[in-house]
């Protein structure tokens, strides 16, 4: 089912390094891959299951077929569901047995491999400062940032909603940032910011910012995305005069 080489974590660094690499993985097939993920959740086809791999890849595939599995098996027949529902909210349900099927196997590896209670408390902390997937996918995660970065700065979050760019420098195109060059006199200002931009959350992994990163902002949903993570560089973006992310665009072809 893994495809590739099967592995055991041992340590709490190495199964919440796999906790990281599945997420990456289901996150990407809810966000940014969500028209074939969709596409694949036919409600013609037996019950279905969504995983998440450590390489960061996901998978729509029938349950392991050994009882019991090798690892917790994930939610099974999320295809039926698909046609039923508003795909927000069936997106939304996925997201929320993606967590739980991530927990579930996390803290298995913690029971085989005999994590005592100092261990366990660590790789949940570990996990628990990430943005659950259903935040991801929701825009809770976002919101929840916005609330706390307007709280502490409030009109630094003003200037970075009027002008969508991540990082302030010499005023870079407005869909989005590439790291600059601090001038002195500006430094201050550049710390508030810093604040704030610690706390925004790419829209396909989750991730949190990072100032040596390219960001590129959704003109549709205002979600920012890493570049690396929706496929586009600082040359392509000089070009785009309205950027629609992934998710974005599927939906106008479906409609």
């Amino acid at each position: 089912m893994e495809g590739g080489q099967q592995y055991n974590p041992r340590t709490v660094e190495e199964v919440f390094r796999d906790f990281k690499g599945r997420r990456a993985g289901l996150i990407k097939a809810l966000t940014t891959d969500v028209e074939e993920f969709y596409q694949q959740c036919d409600p013609e086809k037996e019950n279905l299951c969504l995983y998440g791999f450590p390489s960061e890849q996901w998978e729509v595939n029938l349950p392991a077929e050994e009882v019991p599995p090798e690892l917790p098996e994930p939610a099974l027949g999320i295809n039926f569901a698909r046609d039923g529902m508003q795909e927000k909210d069936w997106l939304s349900l996925v997201a929320v047995h993606s967590d739980a099927w991530l927990l579930a196997v996390a803290f298995y590896f913690g029971a085989r491999f005999g994590f005592d209670r100092a261990d366990r408390r660590r790789l949940f902390n570990m996990i628990n400062d990430l943005p659950t997937i259903f935040e991801v996918v929701s825009g809770t995660a976002k919101k929840q940032s916005k609330e706390k970065s307007s709280m502490s700065n409030h009109g630094s979050t003003k200037s970075k909603s009027n002008s969508k760019v991540a990082q302030r420098g010499s005023e870079p195109p407005p869909k989005y940032s590439r790291p600059q060059l601090k001038d002195e006199d500006e430094d201050g200002l550049e710390e508030e910011e810093d604040d704030e931009q610690g706390e925004t959350l790419c829209g396909a992994c989750g991730e949190n910012y990072a100032s040596d990163e390219f960001w590129i902002c959704c003109d549709i949903c205002e979600k920012w995305f890493h570049g690396k993570c929706v496929k586009i560089t600082p040359a392509r973006a000089e070009h785009i005069k309205q950027y629609k992310c992934p998710a974005c665009s599927n939906k106008r072809a479906r409609t």
